[in-house]
């Protein structure tokens, strides 16, 4: 068996930025302009008047100041509320491929590494492009590498179920090296005319490469455990699907893009997310106190600090578990590849973190890792 790490990491971010106090300006229009075509039904009662967003009620519920997004216009435009995304012929590289490809060089260039040295891409993310062929095999292709590709979803939690899947293969002598791809252009399925999540999602890919330890750069990250668990769950969900128009369903009905019971999520996650990452340091004989750096899903501010509170027994400090998604926000499973990504040179040999994510399923991953 072959010891395994994580040897570099990629980023794409797109060159659109929609702050919180544009995004207020666009939602606010979008409420006049709504509410006044419904006027008697609200003046009745038999119609609510769809209230206004505010960047305080942003920033105060999930902690988000900004998001990078595809295309931003169509977001913006009141009458629309959604990415203006132009067709690409199937000739075309798709976006989705697109930007892996981007992240996914990065993450071979600084790990000193060519198409050549990989045998395989994990396309994981929260949302497909299209069904089929697989982004995964198009990404491979694009990239030049020799071998297999597939995708795989377990929304937020993505990511680390997939370095999971990596790790075993590099550690049973499958594969050399995996490229995982984190494609989340989650803008296109979030609802942005409803005021209690329109501002959560951004757009972002992120890239891991998983090798074999003797095979890394000095510095590289190696893989002690990984632990994965889900447990069904309706409060966070997307009805969407190839079923959809065989029920005769409007593509604009509310349950046909992101939705959430967050209260409930909130209560039931951050226990679990905890306690998921307790049992996995006992697992390898240590506690959090051990732990130099947690790099957990970014989905909300609160939640954050409330799992680090769980797991420290004292308020995190930004050095203990870093925040990225003021500037990113919610980026679905690769939230915590980006604050490993961001905040991780700092890490001394010998020194452990872990990486964690949550979300829709529900589901938790954990990585831990200990610098070489």
């Amino acid at each position: 068996m072959h010891r395994v790490c994580i040897s570099s990491t990629g980023l794409y971010v797109p060159s659109e930025v929609i702050s919180n106090a544009e995004l207020v300006i666009a939602f606010n229009q979008f409420a006049d302009l709504e509410n006044a075509r419904h006027a008697e039904a609200i003046a009745v009662g038999t119609q609510r008047a769809i209230p206004y967003s505010s960047v305080e009620f942003i920033q105060k519920a999930s902690g988000i100041e900004q998001r990078y997004v595809v295309e931003k216009s169509g977001v913006l435009d009141p009458s629309r509320m959604l990415p203006r995304l132009k067709p690409r012929a199937d000739s075309e590289i798709s976006l989705m491929a697109e930007v892996a490809v981007s992240a996914a060089q990065q993450a071979l260039a600084q790990a000193g590494k060519t198409a050549a040295d990989v045998d395989g891409v994990i396309c994981a993310a929260a949302n497909m492009q299209r069904a089929y062929p697989a982004m995964a095999i198009e990404i491979q292709t694009a990239l030049g590498i020799q071998g297999f590709g597939f995708d795989m979803n377990v929304a937020c939690s993505s990511a680390t179920f997939a370095i999971q899947i990596a790790v075993n293969a590099v550690q049973t002598g499958s594969a050399r090296a995996i490229l995982v791809v984190n494609p989340e252009i989650t803008s296109p399925h979030l609802a942005w005319k409803d005021r209690d999540c329109h501002f959560i999602f951004g757009d972002v890919c992120t890239a891991i490469l998983i090798e074999r330890l003797d095979n890394a750069q000095a510095g590289a990250f190696e893989v002690l455990g990984t632990q994965l668990l889900t447990s069904f769950s309706n409060n966070i969900r997307n009805n969407a699907g190839f079923m959809s128009r065989c029920e005769d369903r409007d593509p604009n009905d509310r349950d046909q893009l992101f939705y959430q019971e967050g209260r409930k999520v909130f209560k039931e996650v951050c226990p679990l997310a905890a306690e998921h990452i307790t049992q996995h340091l006992a697992k390898h004989a240590l506690t959090p106190a051990n732990v130099r750096r947690f790099w957990l899903h970014q989905a909300n501010m609160a939640m954050n600090q409330l799992i680090s509170r769980k797991l420290l027994g004292r308020d995190a400090t930004p050095d203990d578990a870093p925040l990225i998604l003021n500037e990113f926000a919610n980026t679905a499973s690769a939230g915590s590849i980006i604050a490993f990504h961001r905040h991780h040179d700092d890490i001394q040999a010998g020194e452990v973190g872990v990486i964690c994510s949550f979300g829709a399923g529900y589901s938790i991953g954990s990585v831990l890792l200990r610098r070489t």
